[in-house]
């Protein structure tokens, strides 16, 4: 009994780790989730957490307060008058205009970001069979993380956009591993909840 709930323990230890992010506060009140690439003297790259294989992004460090990092710890930032503020960009506009079809993936990916919710019914399906055994939730849990997402699900935004081949490998791509992540992310829950209740039971 002992060596199962280790065992547990640590997957949710694991689980945990996979789902670490940095959250970025700016000065407007926005919060991004993302992973920090790097800080300069003036500017922040980071980018998003729901699209880590996409687009780097640039944002001044006037723009931000505060970042929290994914090991707990947190780094504040005082705004500096003389430096001018300016929206974030990609840091890839640059590129040429042959990287189009790259763009098009880019796009892709990041419209998938934030339009994608099709995972809703295969996580709260993972979620109930987690939590009824963590066992059972595998199952849906497998089944689900390696399905791609259907067409009628994808809810993409520009269905014209949708017919040019590499922003629909982008978005898909994309929306494949937001399901994956989601869907593992609630098999983790439960099985959270069922180590919390076997420790329980066993004290």
């Amino acid at each position: 009994m002992k060596q199962f709930l280790l065992t547990c323990l640590c997957a949710v230890g694991l689980l945990s780790g996979v789902q670490a992010q940095d959250v970025i506060m700016k000065r407007s009140g926005e919060k991004l989730e993302a992973k920090v690439l790097e800080i300069t003297p003036s500017e922040i790259k980071y980018k998003r957490f729901e699209s880590l294989e996409g687009p780097t992004y640039i944002i001044p460090k006037n723009d931000v307060t505060l970042i929290q990092y994914a090991n707990n710890t947190s780094e504040t930032f005082e705004f500096d008058p003389s430096a001018q503020t300016a929206e974030p960009v990609r840091a890839e506009l640059t590129a040429a205009p042959e990287m189009l079809s790259v763009n098009l993936v880019e796009k892709g990916q990041l419209d998938a970001t934030n339009h994608y919710d099709g995972y809703k019914a295969a996580g709260t399906g993972t979620l109930v069979a987690s939590l009824l055994s963590p066992l059972i939730g595998l199952v849906p849990a497998i089944a689900c993380s390696v399905t791609p997402p259907r067409d009628r699900n994808l809810d993409s935004p520009d269905h014209q956009l949708m017919q040019k081949p590499d922003y629909k490998t982008g978005y898909v791509k994309n929306a494949r591993k937001i399901k994956s992540r989601k869907v593992w992310k609630n098999w983790g829950i439960g099985l959270g909840v069922n180590v919390v209740l076997a420790v329980l039971l066993a004290q």
